[in-house]
């Protein structure tokens, strides 16, 4: 009774690690696996396996969607975390830096931005907040280990749903082709015919 438990215990760790992407079991005796309840046809079985397929093909489009996201979004952090530590640098200067500002479209305007200790931030749908140059470069650093951390976790998901496709193929397979085996001895006058 141990063993179920540590082992389903082990399962239910994976999909939480994974996104709640679901194990494909591997299909190691296929006879065994079409006596199962659930399990009457051959046709029937192709058709579950073909629909967890494409689950896992409409996951795999979702976490694709997300990691170009976070590649995008990453470097866009570090480029503002770059200028933040310039404007750190200048901050103890009277000199004023010059900028150009992005007005419209490849538009841009020069201007001169008077030493500073506050910047604004966009944070999202339409929302800008002032924070102290420390306070926005800590929640930067903050952001970029997360989005990295994310994108790392990505990649992990992207793997193991690679992982998962293969299996739910192979299954695939291997039901088929029992299938048409089971065909051909149940009717052995065809597979005569043939030779």
């Amino acid at each position: 009774m141990a063993a179920t438990t540590e082992s389903s215990d082990a399962g239910a760790g994976s999909k939480r690690r994974h996104l709640g992407i679901p194990e494909a079991v591997f299909v190691e005796d296929v006879e065994a696996f079409m006596k199962l309840p659930g399990n009457d046809t051959a046709d029937a079985v192709l058709r579950k396996l073909d629909e967890q397929y494409q689950k896992y093909k409409f996951m795999e489009l979702n976490l694709a969607q997300k990691k170009l996201r976070l590649r995008s979004q990453i470097p866009q952090i570090k480029q503002t975390l770059e200028i933040l530590r310039h404007m750190q640098k200048k901050k103890e200067t009277t000199d004023p830096m010059e900028t150009r500002f992005l007005l419209a479209d490849n538009l841009y305007c020069k201007a001169l931005v008077p030493p500073t200790d506050k910047v604004c931030l966009w944070l999202g749908a339409n929302v800008m907040l002032e924070y102290d140059i420390d306070e926005a470069q800590a929640l930067l650093e903050k952001n970029l280990a997360t989005a990295t951390r994310n994108l790392d976790s990505l990649e992990e998901d992207l793997d193991f749903l690679r992982d998962q496709f293969t299996t739910t193929e192979v299954n695939m397979a291997r039901v088929y082709n029992w299938d048409v085996k089971r065909r051909n001895k149940d009717n052995p006058l065809k597979s005569s015919e043939k030779s």
